[in-house]
């Protein structure tokens, strides 16, 4: 275990390195401003020393002496103090110049990722990665720029000014700095994978408090709150305990290096005044005081390096999931010489299509159809038969295991999935809204559409008089995914958004389920009008709304056993009958 967590470490403190290595300029700066930091600050208690050697004997105060030197000490410290906010300055733009552009790609990743691991992955997990980790990531990165520069300028000065005061005392601190140096790497290599347990079960709650939330609704009507709860407090309980875990263990990091650090100020305090009391060195009692500060901030780098030590084992783990997230293989890219799908008609064939979401479980098996322009193709079937893949595999969301899917001839893998999609009008059961304006919603697939166009397309959708009894209209807000609106009017406003596109081809699957009766009727004239010289497949459970379509798939364990229009299926009196007459059963 210890191993494979210093190679993780190892492995993502080298991705975290070539993300920096993009400010190299702001690194270099920060570190030219510690080293002035540094100098500065170790230069005070060589002033401090001869302040104290000059003060000779009560009442034998040199006072001009004195006083030149405390001005110099106070200009020391300003430029010290100057020093140390550009770093401060350079370190932050560095670390948060670096969290910015790990976002940006992990978002863009998510953009690419095929939705195969999108509907396998909790999404409140993948939302956890991207925001609370990249914010633990950066409080480790910013401490680590802002203390380990300065800790290590400070360890080297600090021995070159011991060495010039007296060697053989600089050599005890040496001696013994490697003990304090064992203990914090001794604690750190085995607190990494407590961060990443606790990294991973803060995503686990994430998930947990995200999915409530969306469907709180439904815990509410089956009074699942205390079951909830229940699932709850223990994620939680277990996160306290990971968190505990990794907190105590490391937090004894600078406890362990303060104590041996305080061995070492103690011998050399010792030493130092054995020397200055034997009288057969010249160590002045200004040199000791002088020698002991610096003994002093000699250790007091290693303390603060042990907490960065501290820092970036949590840093490093949750920048490891970060990075696995990015790394996600992602969709499979176009190829080079792929094709833009133009004077799209509406053919459309599939040819012998295999397809399972998982080798083990078998679904779509040498499925085969030919859709001319301007036909209506309906899908019928029980749950799980296969009618929304086959959606799936013509929008291309999912890739066909073998098999080929065809577009004016044109396979649909070689050509790019923009053209494609653009060719289709999708409303699917489950309705998507973005937070803006009703009108920035219904131009979402056509940006250019004017403002006629645009109270046409609600009006044909039944959604005009709806959107004008809202406080604003049609500059209405809506929150995320539609906010207050009930699931039917939001059904209406993406029926609307397919109206104002009109492209060649049309998927509507259970278009209007969240819809009255009443409406529904009127949507299907509309519809009727829409699909008028389009390609249109319809995906329903309810028989009476594709009566009039041209071809009716019925499908079973992802194969087409009837095929027909509504009349030739009723004569068959297979299992399209079976099912049709049990909706009117009484």
């Amino acid at each position: 275990m210890e191993k494979r967590s210093k190679k993780y470490q190892a492995r993502t403190l080298k991705k975290v390195l070539k993300y920096i290595q993009a400010y190299r300029i702001f690194l270099a700066l920060s570190l030219i401003f510690a080293v002035v930091t540094v100098a500065a600050t170790l230069y005070i208690p060589v002033l401090t020393g001869r302040v104290i050697d000059h003060i000779v004997a009560p009442g034998q105060v040199e006072f001009p002496v004195i006083l030149e030197l405390l001005w110099q000490i106070g200009i020391i410290i300003a430029l010290a103090a100057l020093a140390q906010w550009l770093m401060n300055v350079c370190n932050n733009k560095i670390t948060y110049e670096v969290v910015q552009d790990v976002r940006r790609e992990a978002f863009a990743r998510i953009q690419i990722l095929p939705l195969k691991f999108i509907d396998g992955h909790s999404h409140g997990e993948m939302v956890s990665r991207v925001i609370a980790d990249v914010d633990q990531f950066a409080d480790g990165l910013l401490m680590g720029f802002s203390q380990l520069f300065t800790g290590l300028v400070t360890i080297l000065g600090t021995l070159l000014f011991m060495v010039s005061i007296n060697i053989k005392i600089t050599l005890v601190v040496v001696l013994v700095t490697p003990v304090s140096l064992f203990v914090a790497a001794f604690i750190a290599r085995r607190t990494f994978s407590m961060f990443m347990l606790q990294s991973s079960t803060r995503g686990e709650q994430t998930s947990l408090i995200n999915e409530m939330i969306e469907n709180q609704k439904v815990v509410q009507a089956f009074s699942k709150e205390e079951d909830v709860l229940e699932k709850f407090d223990e994620i939680n309980a277990r996160l306290e305990r990971a968190s505990l875990n990794a907190t105590f263990f490391s937090s004894l990091t600078n406890p362990g290096t303060r104590f041996v650090n305080s061995l070492v100020y103690t011998g050399v305090a010792l030493v130092g005044a054995l020397f200055a009391m034997s009288g057969g060195a010249v160590f002045t009692v200004g040199q000791l005081s002088c020698f002991l500060s610096y003994a002093n901030q000699y250790t007091k780098p290693f303390n603060e390096i042990s907490g960065v030590v501290t820092e970036l084992q949590n840093a490093l783990a949750c920048a490891e999931r970060i990075f696995a997230l990015i790394e996600e293989e992602p969709q499979i890219s176009e190829p080079e010489n792929v094709k833009t799908l133009t004077d799209v008609k509406g053919n459309v064939d599939l040819a012998h299509v295999y397809f399972s979401y998982s080798p083990e479980k078998k679904l779509i098996e040498d499925f085969n159809l030919n859709v001319r322009p301007g036909q209506r193709v309906a899908i019928v079937g029980p749950t799980g038969c296969g009618k929304t893949t086959i959606i799936n595999l013509l929008m291309r969301f999912y890739d066909v295991d073998s098999g080929s899917i065809q577009v004016e001839g044109e396979d649909i893998r070689e050509v790019t999935r923009r053209s494609l999609r653009e060719s289709y009008g999708m409303v699917l059961q489950e309705t998507w809204l973005k937070a803006g304006t009703i009108r920035e919603n219904l131009k979402m697939g056509k940006p250019d559409a004017s403002e006629e166009e645009v109270l046409n397309a609600a009006k044909a959708a039944h959604a005009h008089s709806f959107i004008k009894r809202l406080p604003q209209g049609y500059d209405t807000v809506i929150g995320e995914d539609g906010g207050s609106l009930s699931v039917g009017q939001k059904q209406l406003l993406c029926i609307a958004r397919v109206m104002l596109c009109l492209p060649p081809m049309l998927i509507l699957d259970e278009a209007t389920s969240s819809i009255d009766t009443r409406t529904e009727m009127k949507i299907q004239n509309a519809f009727a009008t829409m699909m008028n010289g389009r390609t249109s497949f319809i995906v329903a459970h309810r028989l009476s709304t594709i009566q009039e379509a041209d071809i009716i798939l019925v499908m079973k364990d992802g194969h087409i056993i009837e095929q027909g229009s509504h009349e030739e299926l009723l004569l068959k009196k297979g299992f399209y009958a079976e099912l049709y007459n049990s909706q009117f059963a009484v």
